[in-house]
């Protein structure tokens, strides 16, 4: 029940603070986090909000009593809207909240059964509501499961519960199995002057709407988005080696196991997190043709119908299966379904997916079931591999999108520090034409406060944008300070009339200055791996992170050796590096490599996963370095935006340095007219 308090958070109108803190002051009702960037709540708290807008606040750590104060925008409601006349807002009253902007938090564990709250079973109910002693506080309340308003299959069931005081402000909270350990539901209303209420089942999301489009990436169906990032973030959570936070997997695993139970709890949140590594199922008919071709299981009864990979898990769960044995091999079948479906997509990360899936389904198998069966099970992957190898090599390489960078003219800011005088910094800003010539705009050597530099740049800079922007396609501002400067967050500057970042403007990258003339071999080197990652397909490689748990980078010999083709990624640089950390960083950068990213932002000792896996892929999907810088200014206009999808870039620096433009050398000075 920590967890889940931890997790459970108020709903605000926009801009009610919490300065406020009486149910009358903008309070509108409870929610609590089912995937990172998202919040779960009911219809007709969240749009009560103005324009959809609300502002969700929560407890960022659990020992403190201070609150978050994060605004959000309701993406999705069901209904969508209020019918006329009607006095409340029908069922399922389910709404989804996405945050406006990347923050730390815990999320629920959400079950993937598809009747969870069966009769007689116990739960419990918490939310915000008012204390006492005056203010709102969380209250949780045990209640039982008696029966239902409607049928399964009726769009407006609810759940009858009786029990404990449900209190005004508890809607939109979770409803927990306290047997299983799970959020199974969400409370929609109390009785007045009786015990007790109504509550919605979790199951109900599967009637968000289904894109009427082809699915082209993971973001474009809510329903996929928000429950595979939900498993992610399980799952990462549970395998990592650096997080010390009890997880759900290991609280439930110490609940009393159900009669029957195959998967422990975790191997059940390991599993659905390889399975979330995946596009989602084509459709509903394709999962579901999936699961009647398995013995026993009569998916077609469920309402609503299984949507995503972890609901066709959840369909297993009730086949009546002889034995052990056989439970366990209707799951691996279905695993082997999973691999060998059609994909709506395809993103690089999909084929670490379909190798890490099925090393478990071949682990467990070994562990647990017959040789007969085993082989049963290589025989299939090899088909299915054989299959998908010849996709592979079907599939062409990405064509449009936008203009490569390589050949345009950009706008070149220079920060020199004045060892002289701590924290204040000589600039130089100019127009570097393709062909290396450098059209001088502005410089100062009176050494202006790193504070005060965004000020005093808005001017010099908007007068070299004008002059290399093009519509639609504006200029990138390459930024070359010293090593200790190569956290410095240009990109998040706001330098613009309109106040955005610079970064959501346009392409901002980073170059370093300090850099002497290089030997030969050195030079040779930068030129071929910058070629490589122009010509051939990149690879993202984490140098200081291995298995979620920090490392130092390796010694420059050693990076020599990686592949032209590769962009270092930087994993545990954060906002304060230590000496070793900018020491690593400069071991990345001599070692010829001219394309790199690492992150200013996040804990040490953070889980990173998503941080790997996200970096990895966009690196893969660009395919060439040209694309590169757009691609990034796109994730940093996303994070403004507030996509979801695009928290994991949030503070990521893109180092970007083309050997065949070198930057002025001492002998270049620009000189402003």
């Amino acid at each position: 029940m920590d967890l889940v308090r931890d997790a459970t958070v108020r709903i605000h109108r926009p801009g009610a603070g919490y300065a406020t803190d009486e149910p009358g002051g903008g309070f509108l009702g409870s929610g609590f986090f089912i995937a990172p960037g998202w919040v779960l709540t009911c219809a007709h708290v969240a749009m009560r909000g103005e324009g959809r807008e609300v502002t969700v606040l929560f407890r960022a750590d659990p020992y403190s009593t201070e609150l978050t104060e994060v605004p959000g925008v309701v993406l999705a409601a069901l209904p969508g809207s209020r019918p006329p006349g009607a006095t409340g807002w029908p069922a399922p009253d389910l709404a989804l909240v996405q945050l406006r902007r990347p923050v730390e938090h815990t999320c629920v564990y959400v079950t993937e059964r598809s009747e969870a709250m069966l009769r007689g079973r116990k739960v419990r109910c918490v939310g915000w509501a008012t204390s006492p002693g005056g203010g709102l506080t969380t209250l949780s309340g045990d209640c039982e499961v008696k029966g239902t308003y409607g049928g399964w299959a009726d769009a407006d069931q609810q759940i009858r519960l009786d029990g404990d005081w449900l209190e005004p402000g508890m809607s939109g909270g979770p409803v927990v199995d306290v047997a299983r350990g799970e959020v199974v539901g969400v409370i929609k209303s109390r009785l007045d002057d009786h015990q007790g209420g109504t509550a919605v089942g979790i199951e109900r999301l599967r009637s968000l709407t289904v894109p009427a489009g082809p699915v082209e990436a993971e973001s474009d169906d809510t329903y996929q988005a928000v429950f595979h990032a939900h498993d992610r973030y399980h799952a990462d959570r549970h395998n990592s080696p650096v997080s010390t936070e009890r997880t759900w997997a290991d609280v439930q695993s110490e609940l009393p196991g159900p009669p029957g139970r195959v998967l422990s709890p975790k191997r059940r949140i390991d599993l659905l997190g390889r399975l979330a590594e995946f596009p989602p199922p084509v459709s509903t008919r394709n999962l579901l043709a999936l699961l009647d071709g398995l013995p026993n299981v009569h998916a077609r009864d469920l309402r609503p119908a299984p949507r995503g990979w972890r609901d066709g898990l959840g369909a297993l769960y009730d086949a009546r299966a002889r034995d052990r044995d056989a439970a366990l091999e209707l799951i691996l079948r279905y695993c082997m379904g999973v691999l060998a479906a059609d994909r709506p997509f395809d993103v690089p990360s999909t084929r670490a997916a379909t190798k890490s899936l099925w090393e478990w389904v071949k682990r467990i198998a070994e562990e647990d079931l017959s040789r007969d069966f085993r082989q049963e099970l290589v025989l299939y992957w090899r088909a299915v591999r054989r299959r998908r190898e010849q996709e592979h090599q079907r599939a062409t390489a990405p064509t449009g999108g936008p203009a490569p960078y390589g050949e345009r003219a950009f706008v070149l800011l220079e920060l020199e520090p004045r060892g002289w005088e701590r924290d204040r910094y000589d600039w130089r800003i100019g127009v570097v034409r393709p062909t290396g010539e450098v059209l001088p705009v502005a410089e100062d050597s009176q050494g202006t406060a790193l504070g005060a530099l965004p000020d005093r740049l808005a001017a010099p800079l908007a007068e070299a944008f004008r002059r290399c922007d093009e519509p639609d396609s504006p200029a990138v501002l390459q930024v070359a300070v010293v090593p200790a400067l190569l956290g410095l967050d240009v990109d998040g500057w706001h330098v613009t009339p309109d106040g955005l970042p610079l970064g959501v403007v346009r392409p901002v990258v980073v170059r370093r200055s300090d850099q002497g003339p290089p030997t030969d071999d050195l030079d040779r080197l930068r030129r071929t791996r910058w070629n490589s990652t122009r010509s051939s397909v990149m690879q993202a490689e984490v140098v200081d992170c291995e298995d979620g748990m920090g490392v130092g980078v390796p010694e420059v010999t050693v990076l020599h050796a990686l592949a032209y083709e590769t962009v270092p990624v930087l994993c545990r640089y954060g906002d304060r590096p230590d000496p070793e950390t900018t020491a690593g960083l400069l071991r990345v950068l001599d070692g010829g490599f001219g394309v790199a990213l690492w992150r200013r932002t996040g804990e040490t000792d953070a889980v990173c996963t998503e941080f790997h896996r996200r970096a990895a892929d966009t690196v893969a999907e660009v395919r060439t370095s040209e694309r590169l810088p757009q691609r990034i200014h796109e994730l940093r206009r996303g994070v403004r935006a507030g996509r979801t999808e695009t928290y994991w870039s949030d503070g990521v620096a893109l180092y970007y340095d083309d050997p065949h433009h070198p930057l002025p050398g001492s002998g270049q000075l620009l000189e402003a007219p």
